[in-house]
């Protein structure tokens, strides 16, 4: 199952994008085992702690998570025979909570009325940090784990073989930050005027204004400007409406077949404004994070 992650196609959107606009191709990273890009992140992190030696059989792992990250590395714990414990909470879909758990993983709930605030992920991060203080724990830390970017960055040299001709802009929705940024390094390295955005949710604006705020976008905006965010790698932050980004799901879903979560709609909406500015004979990249068939029980298809 180990070698099912990555290697992941991208298509050409077709009808989403405005005429007059650069061609936006997205990397279908929902086709990955768990249905998220978050595999190559667990794999890269669980390998990268045993190759070192700071991950040893018959230890628990343990993470803090708002729901694709706990499904991945459950994943990645149930093929290499780890105990994994989450911390997570309700505010996030029952889909990705209930993944975990038939996935062998012993979940923490940490109650939340008011869905994603800003002190939630800091009060996730403290209960697994005190967890993982007792013997027989390993960390994952995905928020400070420099082995987090490693895994994104065969995104990155996937893109180098699907675009020969090269990206002239990049962008992506950050959470931990990992997946723009192991992007960003390999595309800037080969390409280095390509342009790559940082993505968030405007209700959130914690790295384009410093002010954290409550949001319902999953995995994205997790309430303070993440470690693994590089000034150096990328060119320009960007805020996008929640309810245009929403939108975009169910756009895309019925104009294009793309079934997908609230960050991949996220992702196109700051796409296709990245086309309209560059125009025709550019190219536009960015990600399909998850499959939308993990927030079938909330209203994001039926609004």
């Amino acid at each position: 199952m180990l070698g099912a992650v990555g290697h992941t196609p991208v298509v050409r959107l077709n009808h989403v994008v405005p005429p007059n606009s650069a061609e936006i191709y997205i990397k279908l990273e929902f086709l990955n085992p768990t249905g998220s890009y978050k595999d190559r992140m667990a794999k890269s992190i669980i390998e990268e702690a045993e190759r070192r030696g700071d991950l040893k059989p018959g230890m628990t792992i343990v993470e803090a998570t708002g729901g694709s990250t706990g499904s991945s590395l459950a994943f990645i714990c149930a093929a290499k025979k780890y105990p994994f414990t989450v911390i997570s909470s309700n505010a996030f879909a029952l889909e990705k909570l209930r993944t975990m758990e038939a996935l062998g993983a012993t979940l923490d709930i940490v109650p939340s009325s008011e869905g994603i605030t800003p002190s939630l992920f800091p009060t996730m991060m403290k209960r697994a940090k005190e967890l993982a203080r007792g013997d027989g724990y390993y960390f994952a830390d995905q928020f400070n784990n420099k082995d987090a970017s490693v895994g994104y960055e065969g995104i990155g040299q996937e893109l180098l073989e699907q675009f020969p001709g090269g990206i002239d802009a990049f962008c992506g929705a950050v959470g931990g930050a990992g997946m723009v940024m192991g992007v960003s390094k390999v595309l800037k390295a080969k390409w280095p005027s390509t342009h790559v955005a940082v993505l968030e949710p405007a209700s959130s604006p914690a790295i384009t204004e410093g002010r954290p705020g409550k949001h319902s976008v999953e995995g994205i905006g997790i309430g303070f400007v993440p470690p693994h965010l590089d000034r150096s790698l990328y060119d320009e932050a960007c805020a996008v409406q929640e309810e245009e980004a929403r939108n975009m799901c169910r756009r895309l879903a019925r104009e294009e077949g793309l079934l997908v979560g609230t960050s991949t709609g996220l992702n196109v909406v700051a796409a296709i404004d990245l086309a309209k500015r560059l125009g025709p004979g550019k190219t536009v990249v960015t990600i399909a994070v998850d499959t939308g068939l993990k927030y079938m029980n909330g209203n994001l298809f039926t609004d």
